[in-house]
């Protein structure tokens, strides 16, 4: 017994169960606490998000108008004719969705476009060392760091027929237009707006972009400086290829966001936009706040929101496909 002793406290001592045994609770509360510091941001986000996305789904399915608005439970079920109004594309309500859902295709093309093409083009110029680097990066993020309203009024009073500076600038100083345009009505409100849009989400390009450059080893331009390549054949083979998983997120958060962009329009023209610049955020809650149709505008949400979703899935999915090789 005494000889036997010894050895079975060894074997206790040197068994992975027994060694892993008491450690458990410890590990568990390891484990669990991250999702328990999480448990309050998940729960602000439930409430800020998805409860209302949810109590617009239903609202969507009900005949809401101004005469239910004290009481939305109380209003009828419409089923899907919320969804066939929006989607009758022959009916006034519905053709006048689907030409503000092609201007927005547009001005985000566009605006995305002009955004990364901007903010790429200055954070490559950046990316080298020289005086005054560190000010000229300041100044280039002031867009993206001043408050929305406060930047859109400006280019408001910049947009003015007869005081405005671009008018001032154009017509009166270049001579580039025979007179003073409207900036703010008809068929230039789209060109303003794409103006504006850039102006306010290039700097964010330049940024992402700007750290995505930080990765890429400066040997690599050594050794292609060394073999006789380029600055513009550098960029293509050696920066826009180790920018491609960086290019792929900011590319899907600009589209998410100038296509929701509310804010700007809203600003730029108040309730009631121009045809031209008639974007579909702006157009819903016309549908919704102007006609007092919550019902039809809940369900022009709805759509947007399953397009939305439609796009970023075949987005992650392309980008995930060609992203495979590379890995292989």
């Amino acid at each position: 017994m005494t000889a036997t002793a010894p050895a079975e406290a060894a074997v206790r001592k040197t068994s992975p169960g027994a060694a892993r045994g008491p450690r458990r609770p410890g590990r568990i509360r390891r484990i669990g606490l991250p999702y328990l510091l999480l448990l309050p941001a998940l729960l602000l986000e439930l409430l800020v998000h998805l409860v209302p996305m949810v109590i617009g789904i239903v609202m969507s399915f009900k005949e809401l108008t101004q005469f239910h608005i004290r009481d939305w439970g109380t209003a009828p079920w419409a089923a899907l004719d919320n969804y066939k109004v929006s989607v009758d594309f022959d009916a006034p309500v519905g053709a006048a969705l689907l030409h503000s859902f092609f201007v927005t295709v547009a001005f985000t093309v566009l605006s995305v476009g002009l955004c990364w093409l901007i903010g790429t083009a200055a954070a490559i110029y950046l990316q080298d060392t020289f005086r005054g680097r560190g000010l000229l990066r300041a100044l280039f993020l002031v867009p993206y760091a001043l408050p929305v309203y406060a930047a859109v009024i400006t280019w408001v009073f910049m947009f003015q027929h007869d005081n405005g500076l671009v008018n001032h600038v154009l017509h009166d100083q270049l001579g580039l237009t025979d007179k003073p345009s409207f900036w703010l009505i008809g068929d230039n409100s789209f060109f303003a707006l794409l103006t504006v849009s850039v102006w306010k989400g290039w700097p964010f390009a330049f940024l992402i972009v700007m750290a995505g450059l930080q990765n890429i080893p400066h040997e690599l331009y050594e050794a292609a400086a060394l073999d006789g390549a380029g600055m513009i054949q550098q960029v293509r083979r050696i920066t826009l290829p180790s920018l491609r998983p960086v290019n792929q997120v900011l590319v899907l958060v600009l589209f998410l966001w100038t296509f929701n962009d509310f804010n700007t329009p809203f600003v730029l023209f108040g309730k009631t936009a121009p045809e031209a610049a008639d974007l579909i955020s702006v157009h819903i809650y016309q549908a919704s706040f102007v006609t007092w149709n919550f019902g039809t505008g809940s369900a022009m949400s709805v759509l947007l929101l399953l397009f939305l979703l439609v796009v970023t899935g075949v987005y992650l999915v392309l980008t995930s496909r060609r992203r495979r090789p590379s890995h292989a």
